[in-house]
């Protein structure tokens, strides 16, 4: 059952979808007068003029697996992930078809050239001693510390990485391609995007532990939080320096992805999550303008107050947030998708229809709305 829909919705969903299959299997669609008006729906989804809801779920290579019929096992979801060449093959054969339906070639086909490719640096969870395991088609992060104990032992480890950062980061091999790729223009990816601090943290330290050790011993869990943010922004500043950019000139802009952040209360976040989102911001999304979002597909419209204080600029959170619960509290940001992932994977069609409804008459006065999934899509 999709979440806030009014009967009516439901009844004007029903009518649609009902019309629709009156035309057979695929209603008629004018594909040229579509995508012409989403691209100008997504160059201004604030417009008044904005012809549509504009697309924000075009699929990723995720979405193969369902549509080419090619077994979800732990293998082919690795060599998804890491073979680049049959990604490239297997988003071919889906493009084929998806041009046939839809006009478009909606999945990357590039193979990566390694001749323009930097080696890969260490990240955020190698600095705080976190495997990275792969297993269950995905990678997880390992508990790295267990106890308060453990806990002040890691931090200081941590300190004397972050006492000379660029030496425990970068590989071997970093110094030869930074010669032949910087006069060549290519800069290495800059860091700009993390998974969310109470998403890292439960997982480098426990959900429940975490929490314990806010309300327990709120000292040492202020002394994680800010041994957090220096990491995060240190980690940024080197990899800025490698890329030839100063404070002054380097790109603006930052993501978060933190569906954990749902299991803190307003009170407890304002004291261990805000401080981190606000530190990061203040540094590389000073300006009105500049790009601050979050994804975080959960159940956590109660800290939508508290990251009103951030001025977001984008947001995709879960499907049980109303989107104008997120228009009160973030009038600025793009809402970028509600549609429950249920409803999408499960092709419920009545229910996108209303989904739809709903989420537009609550964002009809502002717009500024993509039409997407309030979380992952199917194999996502």
């Amino acid at each position: 059952m999709s979440f806030h829909v009014t009967p009516d919705q439901l009844r004007r969903a029903e009518e649609f979808v009902r019309r629709c299959h009156a035309h057979g299997e695929l209603a008629p669609v004018d594909l040229d007068q579509f995508w012409a008006a989403q691209k100008q729906a997504t160059a201004d989804p604030w417009s008044a003029d904005c012809p549509q809801m504009p697309l924000g779920m075009l699929m990723s290579s995720e979405c193969v697996f369902d549509e080419l019929g090619i077994p979800e096992t732990d293998e082919n979801w690795h060599r998804l992930t890491h073979d680049s060449t049959w990604r490239a093959e297997v988003c071919r054969a889906y493009n084929d078809r998806a041009e046939q339906i839809v006009g478009r070639r909606l999945l990357s086909e590039a193979v990566p050239d390694p001749s323009r490719q930097w080696p890969g640096h260490k990240g955020l969870h190698d600095i705080f001693e976190a495997r990275n395991e792969w297993h269950g088609a995905s990678y997880w992060l390992q508990q790295a510390a267990h106890g308060e104990a453990e806990l002040r032992a890691l931090l200081d480890r941590v300190d004397e990485r972050l006492a000379d950062l660029r030496a425990f980061v970068l590989p071997d091999g970093w110094e030869a391609a930074k010669e032949r790729l910087l006069p060549r223009g290519i800069r290495p990816p800059l860091y700009r995007g993390q998974r969310g601090p109470v998403t890292f943290a439960t997982s480098i330290y426990g959900a429940e532990d975490l929490i314990w050790l806010i309300l327990d011993n709120p000292e040492l869990a202020a002394r994680l939080r800010d041994t957090i943010l220096r990491a995060i922004l240190e980690l940024a500043r080197v990899i800025d320096e490698e890329a030839g950019y100063t404070p002054e000139t380097a790109p603006h802009g930052w993501g978060w992805a933190d569906d954990n952040c749902c299991l803190l209360n307003p009170a407890l976040y304002e004291f261990w999550g805000y401080p981190i989102l606000k530190g990061v911001f203040d540094r590389y999304s000073p300006n009105p303008g500049d790009a601050r979002g979050q994804h975080s597909d959960s159940d956590m419209a109660h800290l939508l107050p508290v990251l009103g204080q951030l001025g977001l600029t984008w947001a995709n959170f879960g499907p049980t947030v109303r989107c104008d619960e997120i228009r009160e509290h973030l009038p600025r940001a793009l809402i970028c998708g509600q549609l429950a992932p249920f409803t999408l994977s499960r092709n419920e069609e009545v229910n996108m229809v209303a989904e739809l409804l709903r989420d537009h008459a609550m964002t009809r006065e502002r717009h500024g709305i993509s039409f997407a999934t309030a979380g992952s899509i199917n194999n996502g």
